[in-house]
């Protein structure tokens, strides 16, 4: 009954776009009240057991919106620095020409991924050795003050060359925070689920991201149509780090109510028990007891996050930049890849956990190594806005059918008292090394091959070769961790 009341809630929960559904509650939870005398105690027995069910089912629904929030805040705010790439690159490196204002704003970008491993350290170990719920809070909070420094940062023009320096301090926040964020929040709802419903509720972390990048399209969205390009250069680009300040507050007010619902250990028993309390460190246990899953691990997050990278966050700057589109159309096709991220997340987790999530992941690359440069040949040769939506949704169906299993996958690599840990190094570093610098490979590429399809080899390449850790990586789905 549980595990069926879990799958309903959150695809309600999902589809309603992380709203309350609450009052959604199968039939067979309906309290019969025309019981006869002789039935009073069974009646009695069945409330009582309905209430800490009840009770259940409401603290796992908080936990899963505390933990999806930050994921969503995450990418909130690394899309909002995609979709604003060019305007930075001219406020912050002026003197350059456009090409390289260009490539330094998405090599700047990158910096919050190089930092990535570090934070995965800190934060991954921060939660297997003092709980999940310390490491998610402390992560909200420097996601925050990371989106309040690029948001205050004053421009080249104001304080000279001290103003790119500021705002890679603002993105090594925000890449310290990150290194954690999504690992800590993957693990916990992995270890919130049932061993068959673990690939729904990972999916959500993925599903998440897609959701922040669906509302930070719509924010630049608006910030491009209602403002003059002066604007958008003298304030406008802005507002979005300032919403994210204000939505990390609400993250850390979900998550302190997170943590006074869910005091049960069985959803924060994340710190070492005695007998491997004695451990240098969690992350130093993980590297000497499980080396090879990190390496496979690491190599199957690659694939994955080049993917996103070129196909969500890097596809509204070529559009403009190389395709010399509107930059409405550019935001309205980064929209509906958040989107499809959204909803096909949630399909991958339901699929990988009928099928499996090495299958899944498997048929999903196969079909986006083959996609990938049909799709960007034709939006090349005939750069419309449609064909332009229509091949970013194709590739982010591919994107989130590979990448929710994935990122499931990996905490179901170590052990309890390791996988933060374990988990935020191998995404934080299979991230960092090549996630974090695909838009400016993509944009390297094209000028040195002159080539407008280098984006689709660059990142052919890349799936190809990671797919190839799944020969090493076992497949535990539907079975205990």
């Amino acid at each position: 009954m549980g595990d069926n009341f879990l799958y309903k809630k959150f695809s309600f929960f999902v589809f309603s776009l992380f709203f309350d559904v609450s009052t959604l509650l199968p039939d067979k939870w309906k309290t019969n009240f025309n019981f006869s005398a002789k039935d009073a105690d069974v009646k009695h027995m069945s409330l009582a057991i309905e209430v800490p069910d009840a009770r259940k089912a409401a603290s796992t629904r908080t936990l899963v919106i505390a933990a999806t929030i930050g994921s969503a805040l995450e990418f909130f705010d690394f899309t909002a620095y995609s979709f604003f790439a060019i305007v930075i690159g001219k406020l912050f490196f002026p003197s350059l020409s456009p090409y390289m204002q260009l490539l330094m704003s998405v090599t700047t970008y990158g910096v919050g991924y190089v930092i990535r491993p570090v934070g995965g350290l800190i934060f991954g170990s921060i939660a297997d050795t003092y709980g999940r719920k310390k490491a998610m809070t402390a992560t909200v909070l420097l996601m925050a003050a990371g989106c309040a420094v690029i948001g205050f940062a004053p421009t080249y023009a104001q304080v000279g060359g001290f103003a790119p320096l500021i705002i890679v301090v603002g993105r090594a926040l925000q890449g310290l925070s990150a290194g954690g964020e999504v690992g800590t929040a993957t693990t916990i709802l992995v270890e919130s689920a049932s061993p068959n419903r673990r690939g729904l509720l990972g999916s959500l972390s993925f599903a998440s991201q897609g959701l922040g990048v669906v509302m930070g399209g719509l924010v630049a969205f608006a910030i491009n149509h209602n403002l003059s390009n002066s604007e958008i250069e003298s304030w406008g680009w802005r507002v979005p780090f300032y919403c994210g300040v204000c939505i990390a507050f609400v993250a850390l007010a979900l998550r302190t109510r997170m943590a006074e619902a869910e005091g049960q250990p069985h959803h924060d028993s994340g710190v070492l028990t005695n007998a491997t309390a004695t451990a240098r460190s969690p992350v130093l246990d993980a590297f000497k007891h499980h080396f090879p899953s990190i390496c496979f691990g690491v190599l199957l997050i690659i694939g994955s996050t080049v993917c996103a990278n070129i196909v969500t966050f890097y596809m509204p700057t070529y559009a403009i930049s190389v395709l010399h589109m509107a930059p409405s159309n550019a935001l309205a096709a980064a929209i509906v890849s958040g989107v499809v991220v959204c909803v096909a997340s949630i399909g991958a987790g339901i699929l990988s956990d009928r099928f499996g999530r090495k299958t899944v992941i498997l048929y999903a690359r196969i079909g986006l190594i083959v996609a990938l440069y049909p799709a960007f040949r034709w939006i090349s040769l005939d750069p419309t806005p449609v064909n332009l939506m229509v091949a970013v949704a194709v590739l982010s169906t591919f994107s989130a059918l590979t990448t929710a299993p994935s990122i499931t996958m990996i905490p179901e690599m170590f052990p309890r008292s390791l996988r933060a840990s374990g988990m935020s190094v191998v995404y934080s570093v299979g991230v960092s090394v090549f996630g974090g610098f695909a838009q400016t490979s993509a944009v390297w590429l094209i000028h040195v091959t002159g080539s407008t399809l280098a984006p689709a080899y660059y990142t052919m390449i890349c799936v190809a070769v990671s797919t190839l850790s799944l020969l090493f990586i076992r497949d535990k789905t539907r079975q205990p961790i």
